[in-house]
């Protein structure tokens, strides 16, 4: 199997509430390879957006190695934690948080502008993964004009703007109707293969996370692997 693009070795979180402290995570391990999709479950409140953003190096550890790309991310100075989360890391969240001012190909184009490329190279690329996305026939409408399916599926093409070697999703279809969620799905699934990124999706939708390529359960601040009902 290839190396890990992302590795949590004994991964621990801590918060305070009042006098008492909640472990949320206590000690976990998780590796996510090239082109693999991981569904992580767990009952609300079990810590899975706190992981993610671990994962996502947008929170510290209290303890425990986070590496991205194989860059060891815990003792990185925060401009290098910025570079790995900017060139390595996609991210799409339950609401889709497009800039409602632009249309669908420039809120896709906007992230490789930011990175640094001429508009004239962000823009077919951007197009590229929309029309990939079945979006092809919407690039220029803005958010308000889409449905909530189509604007998921731009938010989508947005966090594989920058070529990421993963893509962490937290409840990405969690506001859509279950024909509208297996669509969105589908896409994001096509657009991880194709573009051989590691997913990490959490998600309640059993039976979405059953289509992923194997699933975790965190319960108790401990990761385990789903077993299925008989």
């Amino acid at each position: 199997m290839s190396k890990a693009v992302l590795s949590l070795r004994g991964v621990t979180r801590t918060y305070k509430s009042g006098e008492e402290d909640l472990h949320v995570l206590r000690g976990i391990d998780l590796d996510l390879h090239p082109g693999e999709i991981v569904g992580l479950i767990g009952p609300s409140g079990s810590g899975k957006s706190t992981l993610l953003h671990i994962a996502g190096l947008l929170e510290p550890p209290d303890d425990g190695k986070v590496e991205v790309a194989g860059i060891d991310a815990v003792n990185a100075s925060d401009d290098v934690r910025t570079g790995l989360r900017r060139n390595h890391i996609g991210f799409v969240y339950q609401f889709h948080h497009l800039l409602p001012e632009f249309d669908a190909l420039e809120n896709v184009t906007l992230p490789r502008l930011i990175h640094g490329e001429m508009r004239h190279k962000a823009m077919p690329e951007a197009r590229r993964l929309l029309t990939a996305l079945g979006l092809g026939e919407r690039l220029t409408h803005r958010p308000a004009e889409l449905s909530g399916g189509e604007q998921q599926r731009v938010a989508i093409a947005r966090a594989f703007a920058n070529n990421p070697k993963i893509i962490l999703a937290d409840e990405p279809t969690g506001n859509l109707d279950p024909d509208t969620s297996d669509a969105v799905f589908d896409s994001f699934r096509k657009a991880a293969r194709e573009e051989g990124v590691a997913a990490l999706v959490a998600t309640h939708n059993i039976a979405l996370a059953e289509r992923m390529d194997r699933v975790l359960t965190l319960a108790h601040g401990q990761l385990v692997t789903f077993q299925h009902a008989e």
